[in-house]
């Protein structure tokens, strides 16, 4: 059994998803709140123990040329921060465009702009979560 937590880093809200046991299938969590890295870290220790997360994927973005920016330095620092203290390994996953396609699929199914707000992060979590879990064969 293998379960994968997706993580979406953002300033503002840091979107979540799961992968099902069999490790093929993502699927979106409530987003947090990012307002302090304690915070962050004990609810994602939750998670941890609570699903028996085997390992993180967490989105890195690149520009559109493929090469990192800014916004990228941010995510490793969040990567460096968080690392120790969870215990599973953490890798990450190209996720441009995700963002946007998260929004575009939301918006497609009716949803008011504050809905699409609250649920856009944890969409695009399980988009970069499914593109890992599609390309890579895990075994536990």
């Amino acid at each position: 059994m293998i379960r994968i937590l997706g993580i979406d880093y953002g300033t503002v809200r840091i979107g979540l998803a799961l992968s099902d046991p069999t490790g093929t299938l993502a699927s979106p969590l409530p987003h947090l709140e990012n307002k302090s890295l304690a915070q962050i870290q004990t609810s994602l220790v939750d998670l941890i123990r609570t699903h028996e997360i085997s390992r993180i994927v967490v989105g890195l973005p690149r520009n559109m040329d493929g090469t990192y920016g800014p916004a990228t330095v941010k995510v490793r620092s969040f990567i460096s921060q968080i690392q120790g203290g969870l215990g599973v390994p953490i890798e990450t996953e190209d996720e441009r465009l995700t963002t946007m396609q998260a929004s575009k699929q939301l918006s497609s199914i009716g949803l008011s702009h504050k809905d699409l707000r609250d649920k856009v992060d944890s969409s695009s979590a399980a988009l970069i979560l499914q593109q890992y879990l599609d390309r890579t064969t895990l075994t536990p």
